[in-house]
């Protein structure tokens, strides 16, 4: 893992957190308890802050950069999915980023939404909580449901238990 100081900024790490040898944290990052960063994730706050919430998983090669005056904000309990792109945006709690997914600029993602693989949702937008989410550009569908939440849960709890291995494999 390489945590990497920017000037005065450096990554800040909670309890009981796993960060992946290959991945790359830089500047003003917080990585609340038990979050999870995997495989040859980027984290790059070199201007403004990127924050990732208690319990929430960053998958393998997703990318989070937080622009100046723009900082990137991950609520607890969410997985951002391989290869997603956070550009100056905010989730809320409990939601997933699908696989492949950008979310861009100036975004705010509800509580408990659900965001499909490959969706590009644009600068600006305001996605409602308890929203299925995708396209390009990314429309609200239809409302997420017991079962979405469920199976998000249900990953998460199998993502803290491997991350719990991984960290004691280190």
């Amino acid at each position: 893992m390489v945590l990497r100081r920017y000037g005065d900024k450096k990554p800040s790490l909670g309890a009981d957190v796993f960060v992946d040898e290959s991945a790359v944290v830089i500047g003003e990052v917080k990585l609340h308890d038990k979050a999870s960063v995997w495989p040859g994730v980027v984290l790059r706050a070199d201007d403004a802050s990127v924050e990732i919430g208690r319990g929430s998983a960053i998958m393998d090669t997703a990318f989070a950069e937080a622009p100046k005056g723009r900082p990137v904000t991950v609520g607890d309990h969410c997985i951002v999915s391989h290869s997603a792109v956070l550009h100056g945006c905010r989730i809320g709690d409990e939601c997933l980023i699908g696989i492949g997914s950008i979310v861009l600029d100036g975004v705010s993602i509800g509580e408990r939404s659900v965001l499909a693989a490959g969706s590009l949702v644009t600068p600006g937008t305001k996605i409602p909580p308890d929203s299925f989410v995708m396209g390009v550009p990314a429309r609200v569908t239809r409302a997420t449901t017991q079962a979405d939440l469920k199976w998000l849960r249900d990953e998460l709890m199998i993502l803290e238990e491997k991350a719990a291995r991984y960290r004691a494999q280190s």
